[in-house]
């Protein structure tokens, strides 16, 4: 029995052998082009091809509850860490989905990683990590949302100017596009972040007629352009924002929908503002005024889009930490985050609209303040946070 023993052993290394041995030569003929969308993340095996399973865009919203952002990550100019963040492992991913939420997107900047002299070409090492970050997500049964973010240098919504970059635009989604072609549909795309022309009239409030006509047509660029790739891309789930991704009147009053069944409409919306975003030892106090506010959000968002039936996700949202002192026990900030953050996402979900926090990483110190989580350590800065968003979903 015992030589039995040794020769099945014998087979079995034998065995394995050959499969790492095939695992690598296959792993070396799909670098060259795009990512292996049958691989592993980080060890686990996860078939990143996957049928469309035939939802409709409002049922697909439907199944999603809460979102986080990593923010300031493969967005940043000059590469993925010179923003402080740290590298992006699956270990965070996973801690991110351990908390309960379900939806990740990923801010990416794309046209900086073109090759020089090859058509817009995307560099084939950074479609590689950028797949492999979408992985993270898929592999935790995530929702991803990908999208080209910080990009307004060159993408700039006035009809005047669409000519200039219209080819620079559809190669890179086209580019995009078929290398997740075969991806399930917890995968989306998001066509822009914030459109709109730094500096230009109205720049955060909607732009101008002009502006807004541009819009249309750099949603409906992206959205015929993605279909072109075919495969689960031709229903695959699509974000287009509005200008400025802003909720306003003036934004949402020209805003078209493609005549597309798989569409949703992306809004960002940090309300109120001088509650969320005001910064130093300037502390706003949960109130009534702060209600009325939230309220009023969701109310535009019915009157445009989901009395309509148009699924909305709102991509970002979220309320900075204005504490200085952050070893401060209790904490008030906090306690006044809780008691918004309750309100907001109550009324988004009896809106059906998932909200995704934007944690750009950073907690102390000046300026915009969102993180939530701690990268390096793997924790929430605040466990009662996390807590009360998580609360409304159950």
């Amino acid at each position: 029995m015992k030589s039995l023993k040794n020769f099945a052993a014998i087979l079995l290394s034998v065995s394995m052998l050959f499969v790492i041995s095939s695992c690598n030569e296959s792993s070396a003929e799909s670098a060259d082009n795009t990512s292996d969308t049958s691989g592993t993340a980080d060890g686990d095996s996860v078939n990143y091809s996957e049928a469309i399973r035939g939802l409709s865009a409002k049922e697909l919203v439907a199944e999603m509850k809460t979102g986080w952002n990593l923010g300031n990550t493969l967005d940043a100019n000059e590469g993925e860490t010179s923003w402080g963040n740290p590298v992006t492992t699956r270990e965070m991913i996973d801690e991110v989905a351990k908390a309960g939420f379900d939806v990740l997107r990923i801010p990416t900047t794309w046209e900086r990683h073109f090759l020089e002299g090859e058509d817009y070409k995307i560099d084939p090492e950074w479609m590689a990590r950028v797949t492999e970050v979408v992985n993270y997500g898929i592999a935790n049964g995530m929702y991803v949302i990908l999208n080209c973010h910080h990009e307004t240098d060159w993408i700039k919504p006035a009809t005047s100017e669409l000519d200039s970059f219209l080819p620079k635009y559809t190669a890179m989604w086209k580019q995009i596009a078929e290398n997740f072609a075969e991806y399930g549909d917890h995968l989306l795309f998001e066509g822009l972040n914030e459109p709109r022309i730094i500096g230009g009239e109205n720049e955060w409030g909607g732009g101008t007629e002009d502006g807004r006509k541009a819009l249309n047509i750099l949603n409906k660029t992206f959205v015929e352009t993605v279909r072109a790739t075919g495969g689960n891309n031709e229903k695959r789930a699509l974000l287009i924002p509005s200008f400025a991704a802003a909720v306003t009147d003036a934004a949402l009053g020209d805003f078209e929908v493609p005549d597309d069944p798989n569409m949703i409409v992306s809004l960002h919306a940090y309300t109120p503002y001088d509650f969320t975003f005001s910064a130093g030892k300037n502390i706003f106090s949960y109130d009534d005024s702060v209600g009325s506010s939230i309220d009023w959000l969701f109310g535009i968002i019915d009157k445009y889009f989901t009395s309509k039936d148009i699924p909305v996700i709102i991509t970002e949202y979220g309320s900075v930490n204005k504490i200085e002192n952050f070893a401060e026990v209790p904490n008030p900030r906090y306690a006044e985050n809780v008691k918004w953050v309750t309100k907001y996402l109550g009324r988004a979900k009896e809106s059906g609209i998932p909200c995704v926090w934007w944690d750009n990483g950073a907690h102390f110190g000046t300026g915009e303040l969102f993180g939530i989580f701690n990268r390096k350590e793997l924790s929430w800065y605040t466990t009662d946070l996390i807590d009360a968003i998580m609360k409304v979903y159950k």
